[in-house]
């Protein structure tokens, strides 16, 4: 048995090693390769850029409604009844035209009242002028005492002031007669009316609104660390909400003090609107360019990506990746270029957009003209780079 159980042991042992043998031959002899790493990144040249230098304009930009400067109320100067309105929200009227008619019967009556009273003064001063001149005459005769003529002529002051009063109580009360007159203080649009007719008004009470839109303001705010870089008579673009193409504005006033609130300080746009094609109340962004006589370093927006707080940049050295967080300035979102400040140096390759699943120390390289496409290029590898 045990003689069995060795010979079965020898015959297994001669068939390995006769399979290793031909193996080794089949093999020329030679050991196995060990498996290659991954191929390094290809980046196409548009993916790649350089820093480079160029003057960055500064842009201030501030938003808020548009205002009519020319807006007036039309107001009641009386009480009494509207008996009409011949304007409605949307009419456009001129300076001086009527807009409705006031049932003034109260204010009629006040101004005979101011008549009345003032022909009483005056007879009441040509009697007591009469009466003085009898008296001085009488004086120089010797007929009445001196503190009679004093007397006569207080008398003649008295009648010679409620006179004078009646006179202007009267002018008062024409001049409201004339002003309660319903009439266009402006020309304008009528933007709002505030009554009806057969509608009981009192004294001061709004009737119409008129604005007139041939000039429109924009009111923004500006910070504290911008407003000195802001002057009266710059210009602006302005851009309104709803229409594609630009308006050129310039500024009009700058607030002497900042809101206590906000801290930022008030900056006023004029506006031009020959056509009307502006409404007030619309929502308008105004941006004021500032030339830069600097030359700055900048990289492509795209290129930067901010993680946990911190920008940082990719770039490849000695072909590897690398990420290096940088320090960031001024930004032309015009230009989609933001200043680069520190972190990687003027002739540095930069990854001019993001890409997602990059790993730091991978490799990495720039793609050549002809090149044969053999490595894997990460333009053409799906969804990954980031908007």
């Amino acid at each position: 048995m045990r003689t069995r159980t060795w010979v079965s042991a020898a015959v297994v042992l001669a068939l390995a090693g006769g399979g290793a043998a031909v193996w080794m031959k089949n093999a020329g002899g030679k050991p196995a390769d060990k498996p290659a790493g991954p191929p390094p990144l290809e980046f196409v040249a548009r993916e790649v850029t350089l820093p480079q230098r160029a003057s960055m304009p500064e842009r201030i930009e501030f938003s808020g409604p548009l205002v009519a400067p020319q807006t007036a109320i039309v107001r009641a100067k009386a009480a009494g009844t509207l008996l009409a309105l011949e304007v409605a929200e949307g009419s456009r009227v001129k300076a001086g035209q009527p807009l409705g008619r006031m049932d003034l019967s109260e204010l009629s009556s006040r101004v005979a009242e101011r008549d009345a009273q003032l022909a009483a003064a005056k007879a009441t001063l040509v009697q007591a002028e009469r009466t003085h001149e009898s008296n001085e005459r009488l004086a120089q005769q010797k007929f009445i005492s001196p503190i009679a003529l004093e007397n006569s002529r207080a008398a003649l002051e008295t009648a010679r002031g409620a006179f004078d009063a009646a006179g202007a109580a009267r002018d008062t009360v024409r001049t409201t007669m004339r002003e309660a007159a319903l009439v266009a203080p402006i020309s304008g649009i009528v933007a709002k009316r505030h009554a009806v007719p057969g509608e009981k008004l009192a004294e001061e009470q709004q009737l119409l609104t008129i604005v007139d839109i041939r000039e429109l303001e924009l009111a923004g705010s500006v910070g504290t660390h911008e407003v000195g870089k802001l002057t009266p008579g710059m210009t602006a673009e302005v851009r309104i909400e709803g229409l594609a193409e630009p308006f050129a504005g310039r500024i009009a006033r700058i607030a002497p003090a900042a809101e206590a609130g906000t801290r930022s300080i008030g900056v006023t746009i004029a506006l031009d609107n020959p056509g009307e094609r502006l409404r007030a109340g619309q929502y308008a962004v105004a941006a004021v360019t500032l030339k830069d006589a600097a030359e700055r370093l900048t990289l492509p927006v795209d290129a930067v990506a901010r993680v946990g707080g911190q920008d940082h940049v990719w770039v490849i050295e000695n072909g590897v990746l690398a990420r290096r967080a940088v320090k960031l300035g001024r930004r032309d979102d015009a230009a989609g270029r933001v200043e680069l400040l520190s972190g990687v140096p003027e002739k540095a390759t930069v990854l001019a957009m993001r890409f997602d699943n990059l790993r730091e120390g991978a490799k990495a390289q720039v793609a050549t003209a002809g090149s044969a496409g053999s490595v894997a290029s990460a333009a053409s590898a799906p969804d990954t780079r980031v908007e």
